[in-house]
Formats: structure tokens, sequence, C-alpha cells
């Protein structure tokens, strides 16, 4: 089951490749605010000689370049080749190897710090072992930047509202197939996505629950896409949006990022960003 799991993620970022560096107003918005966290979190101790970082699901590479950026000799691992590919030409000078995350080709504590985002948690069947093995990579002290979709948010309301309404927003999902999700685990939900297919949704107690198990500690959270997602999400993924919508948009940009650290947008965000240490 583990392997049909993984073969089919494979195929759907494999499939992906040849657009995956067009980024819909979705992606822009999530990936300017993680990246701007990203550059503030793991930006490297003073006094540590060449830092290494690795990006856990790299995917094209776009958080392996910061990490380069930052000052650190980076790795990248991913399940799909051609999006290796990618992410070779977009950083030359880092080491990528085509691997699970679940079982990582490094030796432990290898690294500083560690990148796990683009929802890479999301499509793990197992994510408590792929937190320890990023905490087995870790060394003592190094720095976890998890990015994963959350549970609770609007678009889990839109969802519904969608199920209910015969799927008018387009979320491909039926009235019994979201009660079944909201009556599984305690702390997770797990729903398909339109050419995403199953995405595990995270509680904010969950993740706390298993980066402890794993031997990281919480240290703070973001939330990214809660003010922005009183547009539905199916809306935003798309090439462009009209006049209108984009300005509106805009403005919702702007409040999504200033509140990113309260209570309020951690607890209905879209995309629940942690960072953790290694105790």
């Amino acid at each position: 089951m583990h392997d049909d799991r993984q073969s089919a993620v494979t195929r759907l970022f494999d499939a992906m490749a040849s657009e995956y560096d067009v980024l819909e107003p979705w992606y822009e918005h999530l990936y300017a605010r993680l990246h701007a966290i990203l550059a503030r979190a793991l930006a490297p101790d003073a006094g540590v000689r060449a830092p290494r970082a690795l990006d856990a699901g790299c995917g094209h590479g776009f958080q392996t370049a910061l990490l380069a950026r930052l000052g650190y000799r980076t790795c990248g691992v991913d399940l799909s080749a051609p999006l290796l590919h990618l992410a070779r030409r977009r950083v030359p000078g880092a080491a990528f190897a085509r691997a699970d995350i679940t079982a990582l080709p490094f030796r432990a504590g290898a690294f500083d710090a560690v990148s796990c985002c683009g929802s890479t948690l999301s499509f793990v069947d197992d994510p408590a072992a792929a937190l320890t093995e990023i905490s087995r990579v870790l060394r003592p002290g190094g720095r976890l930047l998890l990015e994963c979709e959350h549970a609770w948010s609007f678009d889990l309301g839109w969802t519904a509202i969608s199920a209910v309404l015969g799927d008018a927003l387009g979320y491909g999902v039926r009235p019994r197939t979201l009660w079944r999700a909201l009556r599984g685990r305690p702390d997770t939900i797990r729903l398909p996505y339109p050419a995403y297919g199953d995405l595990t949704l995270f509680h904010s107690r969950g993740v706390r629950r298993r980066l402890e198990a794993a031997g990281l500690r919480w240290q703070r959270a973001w939330g990214i896409h809660s003010v922005t997602n009183v547009i539905p999400s199916t809306v935003l993924h798309r090439p462009a949006l009209s006049w209108p919508l984009a300005r509106l948009y805009r403005a919702l940009r702007a409040v999504d990022g200033a509140v990113e650290t309260s209570r309020p947008a951690r607890a209905l965000a879209n995309s629940l960003v942690v960072l953790a240490d290694k105790r």
C-alpha cells in the first residue's frame, strides 16, 4: 500500500514538472510569505563554519536556492526525477538525491537546518516516520521549518459548502466523502483535492505531538492563507484573476501577511508553518 501511494505521488509530480515554475495566484502568495519566514527563521547561526541544510521534498529547488543564498551547503531530496532535474539547473552547486523522506540517505546529525515545505508532509503515508527521519539527520540544536496543510481553515468550510451544493466550487468532494473524513482520526483529515489526489490536513495539536515524539521542540508558528481564504482556493488555482478579484486579492494578501503570527491566523490558515528545533 505504501509503495502504491508513493508511486502515485511520484507520477503526479512527474506530470507537473513542466509547469512547476508557473505560479498561480495561490502559490504566489504562499511562497512570498513562506520564503520571507524561511529567510528569518533558518538564517545560519553566527560562528558555524560551512553550515549544511537539507531541503526535504525539494521539488524544483525553490527553497533549496534560498537556503544556498543564506550561506548553507545544501542538499535536496525528492521522489520526482523530472523535478530534481529542474532543481539541479536552478541550484547547480547543491547536491540532490532521489529519495523518500521516510528513509533519508544521510548520516545522523548531518545537517544544521532542514526545510520541509510545499505541503510535502501531506503527501506522505507515514508523517511520524518522516519527522523521525528529519530529526535523525538534524544535529542537536538544529532547526526545522515545516509547512503543511492545516485542517481547520476557511477552505475546509468552502469544501463543505461546495459538497452540499453539488460541487458548485469544484472541490470534487461529495457530502459522504466529507463526512467520512471528518469522522476519521482526531488529529488529521484526509480529503481529495482537484489534480492533487488525497491530501492529509493536520491539526496543530497533531503536528506538535508528532514533533515531540520525534524529539523536536515546537518553537513558534505562522499561518498563511487565512484572510486570503475568504476566496475559495479553487478560484485562486488558475493562471490569472479578473481585475476586480485581483485587486481584492492584493488587499487580502497584505492583511494576511500582517496577521500571520496571530492566534486567529494560525487557527484558520490553510498552510501552517512551524519552526522547531532538535533537543
